[in-house]
């Protein structure tokens, strides 16, 4: 029989051997680990066989010896067993959770899954004659799903991207939004967007609806840019200290989200931009202070003599800052538009809970056949402030308002003690003027004046509640349309 110093020796002659085997994979300091810690299990398996010799004869030390060989090979197999069923039970587990999300469909890709739900209230407990002349009758309260969106967005391969976002709040009239293809990490270009996306200008219109303080934007902003999405080819850009950012593209002037597309020989193309600019942002406290500034433009040329397949994009239009049947204020389609310049100035202040916000946009139309070129304008501006001490995050990479996040959340449950237990969420008061004159020479969209107050109920920063209270004036030429509206609005994103 083998002693036990031989069959020591004869181990660590193999382990050796093997580990020599592999000295081009590992150091030899990691060997030598390695082989201590084999001598010192071995000396604990030699002291486990002269517990069970027990002082007996080398007859009874191998039969010793091959009993505890056995109970070792017994107990790996039993754990080895465990492990196996374990692993089953796991791949099981996956293969369930695999059945309730939604995978990419193609290697070298990612994919998003985002959505929002909007859910309105709408009063108009104040309107006299001349407002219900341009709703084409007494305006009614309604409950209406302003926003019911979902869509996906990701990446694709080495350097695209791509979004498709689909508008449910009408079943009868299903819409996308954003819906497009693109290219990243280009050199002077930087990013490149390829379809219906947001056109630059109106600092209102940019921010996404997430955000925004105010229910419904500014009537300047929705009349220069109604729904703001067209096709186009657009680069986006920010420099390095991301002080300065862009968008720039040529777009098509019709809006084609509910339909097939643009059909015309005549194109109606814009060209429009926007420089933005963070001066001023306050790294030491996590951005609660600020300063931005940005200008925006376009030149466009609209079929202004109807002589294309697709309508004359020469319109401006917007309704009172709320939801209604008509537009209040509509130059309806200007007759002889030959081309027009838009021009558009904005500025932000933050500091700390409070923010102000100013912009102005203007509108220079020239007309052929002798008729005479238009001068449209208008601005708003607002206050906000949170009573609870949060402030408006800023993305100095777009140039647009954060998402919220309130220092708590709000919730009421019962505690294990009979107790309760709450939170407060975040708090907003804000207040805006807004001002949009579309009447010139001939053409009489009307001149609207409102003052709106508004409450922010932020439950977490994917929930809130909204409630705006607005008192407007509009003059249509023939007399002075008065209203009084309530809004209220619930309101997810995910």
């Amino acid at each position: 029989m083998m002693s036990r110093f031989s069959l020591s020796a004869v181990v660590l002659t193999a382990a050796s051997t093997a580990f020599c085997g592999t000295s081009a994979l590992a150091e030899e300091p990691v060997v030598e680990s390695q082989l201590g810690e084999l001598v010192q299990r071995l000396e604990q398996a030699e002291a486990r066989i002269r517990e069970l010799e027990g002082g007996g004869s080398d007859s009874s030390t191998e039969a010793s010896s091959v009993s505890y060989s056995r109970q070792i090979d017994e107990s790996i197999e039993k754990r080895l067993e465990t492990l196996e069923s374990n692993w089953l039970s796991l791949k099981d587990t996956q293969d369930t959770f695999d059945d309730y999300f939604i995978k990419d469909g193609s290697s070298n890709t990612d994919m998003t899954v985002s959505g929002r739900i909007h859910g309105d209230y709408w009063s108009f407990p104040g309107s006299d004659s001349a407002a219900a002349g341009l709703e084409g009758g007494n305006p009614q309260d309604r409950f209406v799903w302003r926003r019911v969106r979902f869509g996906v967005k990701g990446n694709i391969r080495d350097n695209m991207e791509y979004k498709i976002e689909m508008e449910f709040a009408d079943p009868n009239n299903t819409e996308y939004r954003d819906l497009y293809v693109g290219w990243k990490d280009l050199p002077v270009l930087q990013t490149v967007l390829v379809g219906n996306q947001k056109r630059p200008y109106g600092l209102d219109h940019i921010n996404s609806s997430r955000y925004n303080v105010f229910m419904e934007r500014p009537m300047i902003v929705e009349a220069m840019n109604e729904d703001a999405r067209r096709l186009g080819i657009v680069s986006y850009g920010v420099t390095p200290d991301e002080v300065y950012n862009w968008r720039l593209g040529v777009y098509n002037g019709e809006k084609t989200q509910d339909d097939a597309g643009y059909v015309s020989d005549h194109y109606q193309l814009e060209l429009a931009g926007r420089l933005a600019s963070t001066p001023w942002y306050d790294d030491s406290t996590g951005g609660r202070s600020y300063f931005h500034w940005a200008v925006s433009g376009a030149t466009a040329y609209p079929d202004g003599h109807g002589s294309g397949a697709a309508p004359n994009v020469a319109r401006f239009r917007t309704r009172p800052e709320a939801r209604t049947d008509n537009r209040w204020l509509n130059t309806n389609r200007i007759a002889n538009a030959d081309n027009y310049y838009l021009l558009g100035l904005e500025s932000v202040l933050n500091l700390g809970p409070m923010q102000l916000v100013g912009e102005i946009e203007q509108n220079w139309m020239n007309r052929d056949r002798g008729d005479s070129d238009l001068y449209f304008w208008g601005g708003y501006a607002y206050v906000s402030y949170f009573l609870t001490g949060e402030h408006m995050p800023w993305d100095r990479q777009t140039g647009q308002l954060g998402r919220i996040k309130p220092f708590e959340n709000f919730f009421l449950v019962d505690t294990c003690d009979d107790d309760t237990a709450s939170g407060w969420g975040a708090w907003q008061l804000a207040a805006r003027w807004s001002y949009a004159d579309l009447s010139d020479d001939n053409i009489v969209g009307g001149v609207g004046e409102s003052f709106t107050l508004g409450l922010n109920w932020y439950w977490n920063q994917n929930s809130r509640l909204q409630v705006n209270y607005i008192n407007g004036v509009i003059d249509t030429g023939a007399a002075n349309a008065n209203y009084d509206i309530i809004g209220a609005r619930f309101m997810v994103d995910f």
